[in-house]
């Protein structure tokens, strides 16, 4: 490897730590508080008593550099672990003149540090460990990028010195480490699946785990991932979606169900789409999608108080209602307020590709109905559909999966619900007529070409665990990460993806 000339000059204090017989990379820490800890501790004490100037609470710490001010016989540094931020204060008459010689030439910024000392309180008024001795924990060889602060009307704003996203995404680990911002992203990340999950489990769903690698895809409407498994000589795919296998446990007995994981689908990377994200699907025996859309309005209004504190959600400078009742639409009511077609007058795809062509719209000229309607949505529809909203009653011809309604079957009982301008779930009354999905199976192999990625694959499996009889239910999926994006306020997928897929450099620097 290369280093560069820092790297160059870390790597010589590197050896001189060596020189010395010290350990550059301790197999033991000995670590006896975190930061907070040490803190909570020192207030504790002082609370009861003790001097705040020596208070006799005695610690030891472990945390990264983040800053060193060297006084001569002294020296200040504050270090950073998962818990928060400490100030340490080495003096030559504590920790040894020799000591201090060696922390001043050979420690540095981005380094992991052992100390050990008593709490105090400085002149100015910072809690901080007055240090007796210390060790290296970790040296860094590459620095951190820096990091400045200023203060903005009042506020104070840390600035990465990472140019663009892009480099942050790649190294994530030094956005990580330098922009606490970013490790709060991911904390509430996982206080949204936390809370997800809770109220999962306290409305009876069971959590199961079902096969990532599947011998046939389906659920969704996606172009898989293709694998193969070498001994059994045997095409697999990367799942695209869990909901044919958690039905199948509807068939077994199991009524109410859920499954947080991976989805692989090998579609185009967006604002809004990762080639691997993380999906939620349940599905609930003996409910509607009536039933289902209270379900997802007071799972999500849970979620917000548990992880916000509140039911208004900032999101890009609009402010979201969570509080349920949420509004209701039907696609031909949408459509007509917002595109200006009534669907009810353009009956088929030729029809309907008329009024669209007198408008300028653009579309697949060889689309079935429901998937000019799906264009309509995506183009006059969502973009204007701001506070939380179930957007109702889907064509048929593109919900292979869902349950027609009554009386009108070129209609079914699905929404998706779109808000801030997006969608954010997906759901069905589930359709759980093996006859009946067996023709929806053979009618996308007509309609659909070969290469379409909304075309479903007959699943024979699938048929034959209904044909055992599935109870009617309701079903229900939604992106994990795009709720965190509305949940954190950011703007783009990438942002709440620890490590989110990248073109390679190679192939960016061919372009």
């Amino acid at each position: 490897m290369d280093y560069n000339e820092i790297e160059k000059i870390r790597l010589a204090k590197l050896e001189r730590i060596r020189a010395r017989g010290e350990e550059a990379y301790p197999n033991r820490v000995g670590r006896t508080h975190t930061t907070a800890q040490a803190i909570e501790d020192y207030k504790a004490a002082t609370a009861k008593g003790a001097d705040e100037h020596d208070s006799g609470v005695a610690v030891t710490v472990g945390g990264r550099i983040r800053s060193i001010r060297t006084m001569g016989k002294s020296a200040f540094a504050h270090v950073e672990d998962g818990a928060g931020r400490l100030q340490l204060y080495l003096r030559s008459d504590d920790v040894g003149v020799e000591a201090l010689k060696n922390f001043e030439a050979d420690y540095d910024l981005g380094d992991f540090i052992l100390a050990n000392g008593v709490m105090v309180k400085t002149k100015t008024g910072e809690i901080t460990l007055k240090v007796k001795s210390f060790k290296m924990l970790a040296k860094g060889i590459s620095p951190l990028p820096a990091a400045k602060e200023e203060i903005v009307d009042g506020v104070k704003k840390v600035y990465s010195a990472f140019d663009n996203p892009e480099a942050r995404y790649r190294e994530r680990y030094a956005d990580l480490a330098v922009n606490a911002e970013v490790r709060d992203i991911f904390r509430t990340r996982a206080k949204i699946v936390s809370a997800l999950r809770r109220f999962l489990d306290d409305n009876d769903f069971l959590e199961v785990e079902t096969p990532i690698l599947q011998p046939l895809y389906g659920g969704a409407a996606a172009k898989p991932f293709t694998t193969h498994h070498n001994q059994l000589h045997q095409d697999l795919y990367l799942r695209i979606s869990f909901e044919l296998y958690l039905k199948r446990l509807l068939v077994g007995g199991i009524e109410r169900v859920y499954e947080i994981g991976r989805d692989f689908r090998n579609e185009g990377v967006s604002f809004k789409h990762n080639p691997e994200f993380t999906q939620l699907e349940f599905y609930c025996a003996y409910a509607d999608y009536f039933e289902v859309m209270t379900l997802t309005e007071n799972m999500l209004a849970y979620v917000a108080d548990q992880v916000l504190g509140t039911r208004t959600v900032t999101y890009q400078g609009q402010t979201l209602n969570f509080n349920p009742p949420w509004q209701r639409m039907t696609i031909s009511e949408a459509v007509a307020e917002f595109a200006g077609i009534d669907l009810e007058q353009y009956k088929t795809a030729e029809l309907l590709a008329k009024a669209m062509s007198v408008k300028g719209i653009k579309f697949d000229p060889n689309a079935v109905r429901g998937k000019l309607i799906d264009t309509l949505v995506g183009e006059f529809v969502e973009p204007k559909l701001i506070q939380p909203t179930f957007l109702m009653d889907y064509p048929r011809d593109i919900s292979p999966l869902a349950k027609s309604k009554p009386g009108d079957p070129s209609t079914v009982e699905r929404f998706e619900v779109y808000m801030a301008g997006f969608e954010l779930c997906n759901a069905f009354t589930e359709l759980n007529d093996p006859l009946d999905q067996e023709s929806r199976f053979l009618e996308m192999g007509r309609d659909y070409e070969s290469d379409d990625e909304d075309k479903h694959p007959l699943d024979e499996d699938y048929l034959q665990a209904m044909r055992y009889g599935m109870p009617p239910n309701g079903g229900f999926g939604m992106g994990v990460d795009r709720l965190t994006m509305l949940l954190t306020d950011k703007p783009t997928i990438r942002e709440v993806i620890l490590f989110p897929h990248l073109r390679s450099k190679d192939a960016k620097d061919d372009e």
